[in-house]
């Protein structure tokens, strides 16, 4: 079939296999052409499919040489709709690992179930023996409870008082007033329970109780905070409620691994085009100026480069990890600048439709947003006839 792109709102519904691969081998080849690492061994990526998982999982095994298990929640292609970015990432992903002696394992379901994880600890001990690093990056708008089976619904508010400030449909160019009511109490319950610790906490529970997890593993999960423009909407809402929570876990694991010389960290990332924050109001006008800023200083970095810097500067640096006041690792630290934090915000002022493509980069975050889902990738023939169907080697 002649795969094209089809979008609905921030959701592109098709993906394109040959293109997602592409983007996963170039993301491949950076890590080859940077200094080896001396990192994990064996590492665990809950959420490994797209992003900072993915990019992750891509560090661990072609920069330290690490064998890997990736869990997400992707469908393949069935009939006349092909199978989500995701999936062909990884499957992407996992022809490369082999060919390079590489071991990989996929495991697809419902990371919040306890189904998945006594299914990744038998994968792991058969396989593996014990991992040294877990991964935490798991993004999804729902959660049911494996305990309770009640089902949570995140959303992304401000809490206490109506949010308005200026977006861009990304499409089309328009810059527009966004205006958000406030969350409820139900609602912040949900967004916490969704997006917070808590899952982080019992996949580490579940794995020490097996013996899977390695004395001085280290563990980290990702955040973002943001400048003062996005603050309303994310930090001092609903999702920076969440990331609180996710703080507050940190914490506690830390200490539960302390003991036996492990580690648990935060890190908090720059923004990027990802299919979560483009559904976010105002972030996407930010990223766009936040690109053309960072990209004319010669400071702009995707998922990839950001995830090797985390691994070689701060988390397998062979120093202690810098962290700021809150215990955070700060891979961010490029994007919080002050004075690419000034230049943003100078263009905020002035930023309209008319304007929009002179003084932002959103023709290239438009353009990475299609790039996501395997579109506007260089040397793609998308007239050419594609099957959709594409197996996911070593899936478990």
């Amino acid at each position: 079939m002649i795969i094209q792109p089809k979008t609905r709102g921030f959701i592109c519904t098709t993906a394109h296999p040959e293109g997602c691969a592409k983007q996963v081998q170039r993301q491949i080849d950076y890590v080859r052409s940077q200094p080896k690492l001396e990192g994990p061994r064996n590492v665990l990526v809950i959420g490994a499919s797209t992003g900072y998982g993915l990019a992750s999982r891509i560090v661990s095994a072609f920069g330290a040489g690490a064998n890997t298990v990736g869990v997400y929640f992707d469908k393949e292609a069935e009939g006349s709709r092909t199978a989500t970015a995701g999936w062909y990432n990884s499957a992407a992903f996992e022809q490369v690992a082999a060919e390079a002696g590489l071991k990989s394992y996929s495991i697809v379901g419902d990371a919040f179930s306890d189904e998945i994880k006594a299914k990744t600890i038998d994968l792991i001990k058969t396989e593996l023996g014990q991992i040294d690093l877990l991964v935490y990056s798991v993004a999804s708008p729902r959660r049911t409870h494996p305990k309770t089976g009640e089902t949570f619904s995140s959303v992304i508010k401000p809490l206490g008082e109506t949010y308005s400030n200026k977006t861009v449909n990304f499409h089309s160019g328009e810059v527009t007033v966004a205006t958000i009511e406030p969350a409820t109490e139900d609602e912040l319950r949900q967004t916490i329970a969704v997006m917070g610790g808590e899952d982080w906490q019992m996949w580490i529970d579940e794995l020490k109780k097996a013996g899977v997890l390695a004395d001085q593993a280290t563990t980290v999960a990702y955040s973002y905070l943001g400048p003062e423009i996005t603050h309303a909407v994310y930090l001092d809402g609903t999702i920076g409620a969440a990331k609180m929570d996710l703080e507050k876990a940190a914490k506690n694991i830390n200490e539960q691994l302390s003991a036996a010389g492990g580690r648990a960290f935060v890190s908090v990332n720059k923004a990027l085009v990802t299919q979560s924050s483009s559904a976010i109001p105002v972030v996407p006008l930010y990223i766009s100026a936040l690109y053309k800023v960072m990209k004319e200083k010669g400071l702009h970095e995707g998922c990839i480069e950001q995830m090797y810097r985390l691994f070689s500067e701060r988390l397998y640096s062979g120093k202690e990890v810098p962290v700021d006041s809150r215990g955070l690792i700060r891979i961010d630290d490029w994007e919080m600048k002050e004075d690419i934090q000034s230049e943003v915000a100078q263009l905020w002022q002035d930023l309209t439709t008319e304007n929009v493509y002179e003084l932002s980069d959103l023709e290239g975050y438009r353009r990475e947003f299609f790039q996501l889902f395997g579109f506007e990738t260089e040397g793609i023939d998308y007239e050419k006839d594609t099957d959709p169907a594409v197996a996911v080697i070593n899936l478990r």
